[in-house]
Protein backbone atom coordinates (compact mmCIF):
# COMPACT_ATOMS: atom_id res chain seq x y z
CA UNK A 1 0.00 0.00 0.00
CA UNK A 2 1.19 3.51 -0.82
CA UNK A 3 -0.06 6.69 0.79
CA UNK A 4 0.30 9.95 -1.12
CA UNK A 5 0.04 13.36 0.52
CA UNK A 6 -0.12 16.51 -1.60
CA UNK A 7 0.73 20.01 -0.44
CA UNK A 8 1.44 23.41 -1.88
CA UNK A 9 -1.94 24.43 -3.20
CA UNK A 10 -3.39 27.84 -2.53
CA UNK A 11 -4.73 31.08 -3.90
CA UNK A 12 -2.67 32.89 -6.53
CA UNK A 13 -3.16 35.74 -8.95
CA UNK A 14 -3.13 35.05 -12.68
CA UNK A 15 0.42 34.99 -13.96
CA UNK A 16 1.74 33.70 -10.67
CA UNK A 17 3.36 30.43 -9.72
CA UNK A 18 2.87 27.57 -7.31
CA UNK A 19 4.79 24.40 -6.62
CA UNK A 20 2.87 21.33 -5.59
CA UNK A 21 4.53 18.49 -3.72
CA UNK A 22 3.48 14.90 -3.30
CA UNK A 23 5.21 12.72 -0.75
CA UNK A 24 4.77 8.97 -0.65
CA UNK A 25 5.06 6.47 2.16
CA UNK A 26 6.08 3.90 3.07
CA UNK A 27 7.31 2.47 -0.21
CA UNK A 28 9.99 4.07 -2.31
CA UNK A 29 8.86 5.63 -5.56
CA UNK A 30 11.89 4.71 -7.63
CA UNK A 31 10.05 2.21 -9.82
CA UNK A 32 6.73 4.02 -9.93
CA UNK A 33 5.35 6.24 -12.62
CA UNK A 34 3.94 9.36 -10.98
CA UNK A 35 1.26 11.60 -12.34
CA UNK A 36 -0.64 14.77 -11.63
CA UNK A 37 -4.31 15.15 -12.49
CA UNK A 38 -6.80 17.90 -11.80
CA UNK A 39 -10.53 18.21 -11.41
CA UNK A 40 -12.49 21.42 -11.72
CA UNK A 41 -16.06 21.71 -10.40
CA UNK A 42 -18.48 19.88 -12.65
CA UNK A 43 -15.73 18.35 -14.75
CA UNK A 44 -14.04 14.99 -14.91
CA UNK A 45 -10.60 14.43 -13.50
CA UNK A 46 -8.11 15.13 -16.26
CA UNK A 47 -4.47 14.48 -16.96
CA UNK A 48 -1.91 17.18 -16.29
CA UNK A 49 1.54 15.58 -16.30
CA UNK A 50 3.36 12.36 -15.67
CA UNK A 51 6.91 11.23 -15.01
CA UNK A 52 6.93 7.77 -16.47
CA UNK A 53 9.33 5.12 -15.20
CA UNK A 54 11.42 3.59 -17.99
CA UNK A 55 13.52 1.21 -15.91
CA UNK A 56 16.59 1.70 -13.74
CA UNK A 57 16.53 5.40 -12.79
CA UNK A 58 15.20 6.58 -16.11
CA UNK A 59 12.04 8.66 -16.37
CA UNK A 60 10.26 10.56 -19.14
CA UNK A 61 7.95 13.50 -18.63
CA UNK A 62 4.70 14.01 -20.54
CA UNK A 63 2.30 16.91 -20.36
CA UNK A 64 -1.21 17.84 -21.34
CA UNK A 65 -1.20 20.34 -24.19
CA UNK A 66 -2.93 22.90 -21.98
CA UNK A 67 0.01 23.06 -19.56
CA UNK A 68 2.95 22.35 -21.84
CA UNK A 69 5.60 25.04 -21.47
CA UNK A 70 4.10 26.32 -18.21
CA UNK A 71 4.18 23.31 -15.88
CA UNK A 72 7.13 21.09 -15.04
CA UNK A 73 6.98 17.73 -13.30
CA UNK A 74 10.03 16.50 -11.40
CA UNK A 75 10.89 13.98 -8.76
CA UNK A 76 13.34 13.52 -5.93
CA UNK A 77 13.48 9.81 -5.23
CA UNK A 78 15.70 10.33 -2.21
CA UNK A 79 12.84 12.29 -0.63
CA UNK A 80 10.14 10.06 -2.08
CA UNK A 81 8.58 13.20 -3.50
CA UNK A 82 7.27 14.36 -6.86
CA UNK A 83 6.73 18.01 -7.68
CA UNK A 84 4.64 20.04 -10.07
CA UNK A 85 6.02 23.49 -10.74
CA UNK A 86 3.25 25.63 -12.17
CA UNK A 87 4.11 28.95 -13.80
CA UNK A 88 2.02 31.51 -15.66
CA UNK A 89 -1.09 30.26 -13.93
CA UNK A 90 -4.45 31.20 -15.40
CA UNK A 91 -7.98 31.10 -13.95
CA UNK A 92 -8.71 28.02 -16.04
CA UNK A 93 -6.04 26.18 -14.05
CA UNK A 94 -8.28 26.40 -10.99
CA UNK A 95 -8.99 22.87 -9.78
CA UNK A 96 -8.24 20.29 -7.16
CA UNK A 97 -4.92 18.75 -8.07
CA UNK A 98 -4.30 15.08 -7.37
CA UNK A 99 -1.09 13.11 -7.24
CA UNK A 100 -1.16 9.50 -8.43
CA UNK A 101 1.24 6.57 -8.46
CA UNK A 102 1.40 3.62 -10.80
CA UNK A 103 3.28 0.38 -10.36
CA UNK A 104 3.32 -0.21 -14.10
CA UNK A 105 6.04 1.55 -16.00
CA UNK A 106 3.75 2.29 -18.89
CA UNK A 107 1.36 4.47 -16.93
CA UNK A 108 0.01 7.22 -19.12
CA UNK A 109 -2.70 9.79 -19.26
CA UNK A 110 -5.70 7.89 -18.00
CA UNK A 111 -6.83 7.74 -14.40
CA UNK A 112 -7.20 4.00 -14.94
CA UNK A 113 -3.43 3.69 -15.31
CA UNK A 114 -2.83 4.62 -11.68
CA UNK A 115 -3.10 2.51 -8.55
CA UNK A 116 -2.84 5.03 -5.73
CA UNK A 117 -4.18 8.54 -5.26
CA UNK A 118 -3.67 11.40 -2.88
CA UNK A 119 -6.45 13.38 -1.27
CA UNK A 120 -5.96 16.42 -3.50
CA UNK A 121 -4.92 20.01 -2.96
CA UNK A 122 -6.91 23.04 -4.08
CA UNK A 123 -5.41 25.53 -6.52
CA UNK A 124 -7.38 28.71 -7.13
CA UNK A 125 -6.22 31.30 -9.66
CA UNK A 126 -7.94 34.69 -9.69
CA UNK A 127 -7.69 37.41 -12.31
Amino acid sequence: QVQLVESGGGLVQAGGSLRLSCTASPRALNSFSMGWFRQAPGKERGFVATTRWRGENSYTGYYADSVKGRFTISRDNAKNTVYLQMNSLQPEDTAVYYCAASMTGGAGMSTLDYDYWGQGTQVTVFS
